[in-house]
């Protein structure tokens, strides 16, 4: 088999004219194979293995019977080629590959609505003639455009845009059919090419998958304008080339594989890697696209399609949209990635908030992500933002891909408002020796009930919201003379320094001289103020609340020491909350609340001493309202499904204290409109930001 296979590769690589002149009579069933062209044979690029009887089987019979090829999805073939990659592979790569579905998420706005608008626009002209021209007009439009994906992977965006514009132009010949026979032309009907479609891919295999699949679509939509214009086309052999170029896309020249002037279109899925999760030569690439920046280590990966498409689309009409880890519209990347990109001319067109993203393979790769459009050239266009597939016309689209102004928020040590600081809990480097659970806790005190009292409660963001608690065996306080009456706990010290000994980290190791305190300590002597790193997207508030000072928290939470009512009740409200979702970071797609981002830049209200005392009144019944629930945890109360009408009422209520307190009036879009509450919210902070500037 495996040399019938290599002689039906060379025969499909071999024009007729230089083809064995006896092969009719010695072989003709290999010689009835058309000649295809496009190097797809070349026997050169393939190597062909030795085949199983097994393999054999599986071709033949298996992959053939009830099912006809003719039919194949090109964009199977970039699963095919996801599902040969393991894990580790597609990991440090980078390599999401795409949906159907995700696709149109990013060439519908991009510009196939505007095409397919263009068309029923002129399919409803009255006049015939005028009607036809504008069609034949049309149609050449169409064949007009130029698409580049820079990281095209196995060809899915390509391919599935072609199809799309290969379809519309079927439906303009179907409007000529109606006027003109097509089949008297001299010449083929079709004037959309694959020659209008550019890739850069680094991994050849998949350059092969996305030539290939190209031809396949090219193939199948010419059968359709076969039945639309009764003609007769031949497609074998090919006389359109694909032009995917394997190449690194951030180390060639986007140019030398199209003209900027040429090309109308920039798409794609770029590789997703975090700024801390970058091979070295990754980082080597980071540097050398965006040069002096400032903070560029702290840029993913993608980002340097973003300034690549950017530097290419200046001073043209050239529009792109890419698929990107949601980390670029969150936190500090904003800042960082965006602000030199708005004042070098670049502003977002459309934009799809994060949503999960989903490929055509067996084995998913979920993450989290969002599409932005964006361009130099100024547009009459709407802007549009999509939320859960739900499209919103914006004014302006920012960084953050909310509809308000082009502010920045920066990364913050200290509040801009007069409030007090928050900081992280305690964080024990302890190889987990300190830290029990009420199990392990109560298995521990049998053996040694002395150390009962050195036991505290200990809450992360996970045993805060389910109300769940571990134990912490706390010694930085035991004097000598009594950790040596208590032998389980001096194992436990001296498994705690061997484990800081054995560190790479040179600050860890220095750590191991005190073995019984923590690396980070942060323990407030009153009650204080708990808000939970990360907290699910589902919920409309992230649940916070108090801890008294006998209960020690780890550093996955934010505390604020002497916190009061009114503090809380402003962090508790949607006001609060509405700024966080624009600002934070994400953990996939949970809420991850950072304290220099989000915390120290937030506007807190200036308020009357009135509203004030409203603000602490309504704080107090929502911890009431809790309070009526103790068996059920804080996951279980802010379920949106199973939230309590005492707590929803309590919390509606001091949304609108808070409201009050910023002075959105009733009727006022701010109040009704989180993105308009994020806006009022963006140029309070600009006014604090520049005056702690001017200090």
């Amino acid at each position: 088999m495996r040399r019938a296979v290599i002689d039906l590769f060379h025969i499909l690589d071999t024009a007729p004219e230089k083809r064995d002149p006896y092969l009719k009579n010695d072989n003709p069933a290999l010689a009835a194979f058309s000649y295809v062209n496009g190097g797809l044979f070349a026997d050169e690029d393939i190597e062909i293995p030795s085949f199983t009887d097994e393999i054999c089987e599986l071709l033949l019979t298996k992959a053939s019977s009830d099912f006809d090829w003719s039919e194949i999805s090109p964009t199977i073939f970039g699963a095919v080629f996801e599902s040969t990659l393991n894990p580790e592979t597609r990991r440090s790569g980078g390599m999401h590959y795409t949906s159907i579905e995700n696709i149109h998420k990013v060439i519908d706005p991009l510009f196939l609505d505007d095409l397919k608008a263009e068309f029923e626009k002129i399919r409803a002209l009255s006049v015939e003639s005028t009607r036809r021209k504008q069609l034949e007009k049309f149609q050449q439009k169409l064949s007009s455009l130029s698409f580049l994906d820079p990281a095209c992977g196995s060809g899915n965006f390509l391919t599935e845009t072609y199809i799309s514009l290969r379809r519309l132009e079927n439906e303009v010949l179907r409007e000529l059919t109606n006027q003109v026979k097509l089949a008297d032309r001299l010449y083929s009907p079709i004037q959309v090419s694959i020659s209008q479609f550019y890739g850069i891919e680094i991994n050849d295999f998949a350059v092969s998958v996305a030539r290939t699949a190209l031809w396949i679509a090219e193939s199948q939509m010419m059968k359709e304008t076969e039945g639309i214009a009764n003609i007769s086309i031949d497609f074998l052999p090919l006389k359109t080339n694909a032009y995917i170029a394997e190449d690194n896309a951030l180390r060639v020249d986007w140019e030398s594989i199209v003209p900027k002037n040429k090309l109308n279109y920039i798409m794609g899925n770029p590789p997703f890697s975090g700024a801390r999760m970058m091979s070295a030569e990754q980082k080597k690439e980071v540097n050398s696209i965006f040069g002096e920046w400032k903070n560029v280590g702290n840029l993913d990966y993608v980002c340097c399609w973003f300034k690549k498409a950017a530097d290419m689309m200046k001073n043209t009409s050239i529009r792109a949209a890419l698929v990107s880890t949601n980390s670029v519209s969150q936190g500090e990347s904003v800042a960082n990635l965006w602000k030199p990109l708005f004042e070098d001319g670049v502003h977002i067109d459309f934009a799809h908030r994060t949503f999960r993203w989903d490929s055509e393979a067996k084995i998913k790769a979920h993450v989290h992500c969002v599409i932005i459009g964006f361009s130099t050239a100024k547009s009459e266009k709407q802007k549009v933002i999509y939320t859960d597939g739900r499209p919103h016309i914006a004014k302006n689209i920012n960084g953050y891909l909310t509809d308000a102004e082009n502010i920045f928020v920066e990364s913050r040590k200290y509040p801009l408002s007069d409030v007090p600081r928050i900081g992280i809990g305690n964080q024990p480097i302890d190889g987990g020796n300190y830290l029990f659970t009420r199990e392990e806790r109560d298995e521990f005190l049998k053996k040694e009930p002395a150390a009962e009292k050195y036991f505290r409660p200990w809450y992360g963001a996970e045993e805060f919201i389910n109300r769940r608690p571990r134990y912490c065996l706390w010694l930085g306080e035991c004097t000598p003379s009594e950790l040596h009456k208590m032998p389980e706990c001096l194992k436990r010290v001296k498994a705690v320094r061997e484990y800081r000994l054995a560190s790479r980290r040179a600050s860890t190791v220095k750590l191991a001289d005190t073995p019984t305190r923590f690396q980070t300590e942060n323990m407030p002597t009153g009650n204080y103020i708990v808000i939970p790193q990360v907290s699910s997207e589902r919920r409309k508030y992230i649940p916070i609340g108090y801890m008294g000072a006998d209960v020690l928290c780890s550093d996955k939470v934010r505390i604020m020491p002497d916190g009061t009512l009114y503090h809380f009740g402003v962090l508790e409200s949607n006001v609060h909350m509405s700024w966080m979702r624009a600002i934070c970071c994400r953990l996939k797609s949970d809420y991850s609340y950072t304290i220099n981002d989000v915390y120290s830049n937030f506007p807190f209200p200036t308020p009357t001493d009135a509203q004030r005392a409203k603000i602490e009144k309504t704080a107090q019944a929502i911890l009431d309202a809790r309070a009526l629930y103790p068996d059920s945890s804080l996951a279980d109360l802010y379920d949106d499904t199973t939230m309590p009408s005492e707590l929803r009422t309590a919390h509606q209520e001091n949304d609108r204290a808070v409201m009050d307190a910023y002075g959105f009036t009733k009727g006022s879009e701010a109040r009704t409109s989180e993105s308009a509450c994020v806006a009022e919210l963006m140029k309070l902070y600009q006014k604090l930001a520049e005056n702690v500037k001017r200090q």
